[in-house]
């Protein structure tokens, strides 16, 4: 039997990649989206989003970036990957992610060209250049030095860049070790797992945005806090239970997951583990 089918499905509702259409708005991830949001409109500057791995940071991100959709005044870059091994690998990758035509030339001039392309963009042309880099744990500290001195570039009103780390929270360390970074935080906020409510609300969120209207729960109450109880209101987590639980339906050919499949799909991953 077809898997949408079977559910009243148009979309698979518990795919962990980062859809912001299935972005949840939590209490901590809708606040943490609405202040990122706040502190760019206002050209505040640095920005840190942090989370444990599994929490939906790089999803906010994406819904970060939706929330400007359409607005020609934005201009937007993201890494998702900061893995640099050098200064110049970082500033060259910069330079050219933003469109800079420079010659083969030292990081200096790099970093020269770069002020002039934020000058011209935030003040000639009053654009809000937008830099967001997830996994900003992997960056070194030779390029967090980097991001400082970019952030030295400003007006009297304004910072000529917007920077959004999404970072687990192992980088606070080394952040806090280079000088001057830590003051230049305009918003540090650190997202939270769901709580048990939360988490059976995004459970019927996701189906709702598959295109689930059927009346009925697809997931009891008492499978619900089982799903709680597992993940501990991890989103990632969540989402690979869900899925888990309604792929063993199908093939049970059930319409609705019970408590009793989610202590078996729990069960089966600690054999799998073990």
């Amino acid at each position: 039997m077809s898997y949408y089918k079977l559910f009243d499905l148009q979309r698979e509702p518990f795919s962990t990649s980062p859809d912001p259409e299935f972005f949840f708005h939590s209490h901590s991830h809708g606040t943490a989206l609405k202040r990122l949001e706040i502190s760019v409109r206002l050209r505040r500057g640095l920005n840190l989003i942090l989370g444990d791995v599994g929490t939906g940071k790089t999803t906010l991100a994406r819904a970060f970036l939706n929330s400007f959709s359409g607005e020609d005044n934005y201009i937007f870059h993201m890494i998702l990957d900061p893995g640099y091994k050098s200064e110049f690998q970082f500033l060259f990758a910069l330079v050219k992610m933003f469109g800079i035509s420079v010659p083969f030339k030292s990081t200096l001039d790099f970093k020269e060209e770069l002020e002039k392309y934020l000058f011209q963009k935030g003040v000639d042309e009053n654009k809000t250049i937008v830099l967001v880099i997830d996994e900003a744990q992997k960056i070194n500290s030779e390029n967090l030095e980097v991001l400082r001195t970019l952030l030295n570039f400003e007006t009297n009103e304004f910072k000529l860049l917007q920077l959004v780390l999404i970072a687990q929270t192992e980088v606070l360390p080394r952040i806090t070790r280079i000088r001057n970074f830590m003051d230049r935080i305009a918003l540090k906020y650190t997202i939270n797992p769901l709580d048990e409510k939360e988490t059976r609300e995004m459970v019927q969120f996701r189906l709702r945005q598959a295109g689930y209207n059927n009346k009925k729960e697809l997931f009891s109450e008492e499978a619900s806090k089982l799903i709680y109880q597992a993940t501990q209101g991890y989103p990632r987590k969540i989402s690979m239970l869900c899925h888990d639980a309604l792929e063993a339906a199908v093939m049970r050919e059930r319409d609705s997951v019970d408590a009793d499949m989610i202590r078996y799909i729990i069960e089966r991953e600690r054999r799998n583990e073990g």
